[in-house]
């Protein structure tokens, strides 16, 4: 079928509202961080989304994590900072990162990475709810399909729609942003609806925090990166605390 048309009103409903807080709301907010604040910056407050899945899943779903999977997350998150927190300049000698956030970043920026980590923890757990048993893919191309026509209410609210035809003059970023929506939208989502039917909400989210650093080998290829000590120090806390939730 090209549409979803056999899923029930409930996957409809709540995978329809999954799509608009994640990819709308969260996605919106986060690429707006990402110019106000930066990734690194955007990406570490990001690592807040699997806390925010785990305890929407306990509240709206049920879901449960034990005290080593608490660790384990806290664990993952740590390492996650320190890769993170790699390129930011130091302005002193003095290791002041609370302060660095608060004093070098405006506030909005905070705010906008903060409600995207919310709309990926919450969409995240909205998908569980809504998809059930569902066929992951196409829990994904309902999710989508909302998040379009989010976009396209944006776009019409901003008055974005006279700048759309202007960006698909630039070939070379129309090429990479179309590998980038088969690699994202299409296979990391409908993957990550398959991760959340078969694990917790808040250990699928801490598992695909991992991003961060996942982001360092394609980073040496594609742009010549090379890892510093701290990446690969980072890699491994973000292994170890990931590795607490199967031991």
């Amino acid at each position: 079928m090209p549409l979803p048309l056999d899923a029930t009103s409930h996957q409809w409903t709540w995978l329809s509202i999954s799509g608009l807080v994640g990819f709308v709301i969260g996605d919106f907010c986060l690429f707006q961080a990402f110019i106000v604040i930066g990734a690194r910056v955007s990406m570490l407050l990001m690592t807040l989304a699997p806390p925010i899945a785990a305890f929407t899943g306990w509240y709206f779903y049920g879901d449960s994590i034990s005290g080593k999977g608490v660790i384990g997350m806290m664990v993952t998150m740590v390492g996650i900072a320190l890769v993170i927190f790699v390129r930011t300049p130091s302005e002193s000698k003095v290791n002041s990162l609370s302060s660095k956030v608060k004093l070098a970043h405006p506030v909005n920026g905070i705010i906008l990475a903060f409600i995207a980590a919310m709309g990926q923890g919450i969409g995240l757990v909205l998908s569980k709810h809504g998809m059930q048993h569902y066929d992951p893919f196409s829990s994904s191309q309902i999710r989508v399909i909302s998040g379009f026509i989010g976009f396209a209410l944006v776009f019409t609210i901003l008055g974005k729609w006279k700048e759309l035809p202007a960006s698909f003059k630039d070939r070379k970023a129309m090429i990479w942003l179309s590998v980038g929506a088969v690699f994202g939208p299409f296979l990391g989502v409908s993957f990550s609806m398959i991760a959340v039917q078969h694990t917790s909400a808040g250990i699928a989210q801490t598992i695909m925090s991992l991003v961060p650093v996942l982001i360092i080998p394609p980073a040496i290829i594609i742009s010549g990166e090379k890892p510093k000590f701290r990446e690969i120090i980072g890699a491994i806390i973000a292994v170890l605390g990931v590795s607490l939730f199967f031991i």
